[in-house]
């Protein structure tokens, strides 16, 4: 009994080492995404249209700062492994020079591969506004979203700057907590809203497109806090340097090269989930608008899927770091359980309660058609949201064992040769509309899912065998 208890207690332990590093970044996450979810909250005042147009910015943008982000993600994991390797030299001990120099640089060249990025994604955004009437899309969704996806834009780079400091602060395993600076931000963004919106204080109404415009300053505001306390912490500061014209060429191309297929990969997730979004479009404004709103809600709980991707490939990388290949197959499982419990529970929420989740975004004025099809969505919503989750934390697993090539292959043949196909068949062949696109969705991440799994495990088989 005492053996039994003493192993439930060590679990329990370890459980509690993968949420405490990944519920702080989920955080984080969260302090984004609650900013474009108070503003389809807010469009949702405005009208259908409005939330039809509006959140079609807003997702767009989302998939740029997915896809951007991806990036520099791997920096958390070169910092973590550059730890493990000075705790394994040091057995244990704090930072050696070696450590310090890498970490230094590390961060450096983080922010100019972001700055380069940001830029060139924020034009792209623009460019693509210019673009979109060529897919179908109505007049008075464009006349709406184009002005906001311009405003949205310059935002990226504070954005990425704000996740280069959290990759740092992660790989150094102290990620810190968002959670009143979310708050602040909330109410900040919705303040700002109304005074662009309405037109308050002399500024002019700018409708949707001041959205857009909060949101950026928003982001400016919340990289200028968490720089803050980053700087605050007397283990981080003397590590964050910003002086990116000292980067060395070799830590800058080891970034790119581990980040670009990352991007591509989130750029993959961000493709099959733009072209989804715009043949809900060719459904009709009542369509896109109830899967906008359904899609900002998995959004917001996949979230905790980011920061447990994140987290448990940081401490991943730390054990291989180490050498213990045993302890890093452990942390694998321990996360996708976690995900597992945490779908779960807002899958029965949707279920049980979907007038309560919906209420936030859709009112009364917006019709009963609205609400029925968003209700009937949130069944596919459920099922989106185990698939899209477990192949996240997936691909965060094999970041941290540094195979970031296998995750690009299983986009590539999930998403394209298996979503893509059954989302088209379903919504067009079977006529389904827009509920087959979802079905085409769910089946592509679940596909991914599985294969990514997989790879996980024969990694781990060959690193034991080596």
């Amino acid at each position: 009994m005492a053996s039994l208890l003493h192993d439930s207690r060590t679990r329990l332990r370890n459980y509690r080492a993968v949420v405490a590093l990944s519920m702080p970044i989920a955080g984080i996450q969260l302090a984004q995404v609650a900013l474009t979810t108070v503003d389809l909250a807010m469009m949702g005042l405005i009208g259908v249209v409005a939330v039809a147009a509006g959140g079609l910015a807003i997702l767009l943008y989302n998939q740029f700062r997915t896809m951007c982000v991806g990036m520099v993600t791997g920096v958390g994991n070169q910092i973590a492994g550059a730890l493990g390797r000075s705790e394994k030299r040091t057995g244990g001990h704090d930072l050696d020079d070696l450590a310090r120099g890498e970490i230094r640089d590390l961060v450096r060249s983080a922010f100019l591969v972001a700055t380069i990025v940001g830029i060139a994604a924020a034009a792209v955004l623009i460019g693509l506004s210019f673009v979109m009437q060529y897919f179908g899309l109505g007049d008075d969704v464009l006349a709406l979203a184009r002005p906001m996806m311009i405003a949205l834009a310059p935002g990226l780079l504070p954005m990425l700057w704000l996740n280069v400091l959290r990759q740092f602060a992660v790989g150094m395993h102290r990620p810190g907590s968002l959670l009143k600076v979310t708050i602040v931000s909330i109410g900040v963004n919705a303040f700002l809203n109304a005074v662009f919106i309405y037109g308050w204080f002399g500024v002019p109404a700018l409708g949707v497109t001041g959205v857009g415009l909060s949101t950026t300053c928003v982001q400016v505001f919340t990289l200028a806090v968490f720089y803050s306390r980053v700087r605050r912490d007397t283990r981080l500061s003397g590590l964050l340097v910003l002086d990116w014209w000292n980067c060395d060429r070799q830590s800058v191309a080891r970034i790119a090269k581990m980040g670009t297929p990352i991007a591509l990969t989130y750029g993959n997730e961000a493709a099959v989930t733009s072209i989804a979004t715009v043949m809900m479009g060719g459904f009709g404004p009542v369509m896109l608008a109830a899967s906008n709103v359904v899609n900002q809600l998995a959004y917001i709980v996949y979230q905790l899927n980011i920061g447990l991707s994140q987290g448990s490939s940081v401490l991943v990388s730390k054990s291989i770091g180490r050498g213990d290949i045993a302890e890093a197959g452990q942390i694998g499982h321990r996360a996708l359980t976690v995900s597992a419990a945490a779908m779960t529970f807002f899958g029965l929420l949707y279920i049980a309660a979907p007038g309560l989740v919906l209420a936030p975004f859709l009112h009364a004025s917006d019709g009963a058609e609205v609400v029925a099809t968003a209700t009937g969505l949130l069944w596919f919503a459920v099922a989106h949201q185990y698939f899209k989750g477990g192949q996240n934390v997936c691909v965060g697993l094999l970041r941290g064992l540094g195979n970031t090539g296998s995750s690009l292959k299983a986009t590539l043949i999930g998403y394209w040769a298996i979503g893509v196909p059954v989302m088209v068949f379903a919504a067009h062949v079977l006529h389904w509309q827009g509920y087959g696109v979802w079905l085409g969705l769910c089946v592509g991440f679940g596909a991914t899912a599985i294969l990514l799994f997989r790879r996980f495990e024969v990694d781990l088989i060959d690193r034991r065998s080596r």
